[in-house]
């Protein structure tokens, strides 16, 4: 099946925004160690390091916010599987270290970083 013009536009917008918001954490001393950092459990936007914690990021991109914030997009279902993506890496880098689930909302206004998001 092929991607209609709709589901293009969403990908390229998804795409800038995930850049954004990686350059983003990077100005803010964050070290990107994956983007689309895929899973058997599913994908993580963002994997990052900021300071001591490894940071799993959410990115939500909007034009618009005629239908809530971008971080209300981030139901539980995908809060859980963020948390079963976090046990797979932190298994394949074999190491301990505290984990933050974060949101960072991107609009034409700017980049909003939501730390500490959700607790799973």
């Amino acid at each position: 099946m092929r991607d209609t013009p709709q589901d293009l536009y969403k990908k390229i917008l998804g795409g800038a925004g995930e850049r954004r918001a990686a350059k983003f954490l990077e100005s803010q001393g964050c070290r990107i160690l994956r983007r689309n950092y895929k899973t058997p459990f599913g994908e993580a936007d963002i994997v990052a390091r900021d300071g001591d914690d490894i940071v799993f990021a959410e990115v939500k991109t909007r034009t618009c916010d005629a239908f809530d914030t971008p971080a209300a997009a981030v139901d539980r279902r995908k809060q859980r599987r963020y948390a079963d993506i976090a046990r797979y890496f932190l298994s394949c880098v074999q190491t301990e270290c505290a984990v933050r689930f974060d949101v960072l909302e991107v609009t034409k206004e700017g980049v909003e970083w939501l730390k500490n998001a959700f607790e799973c």
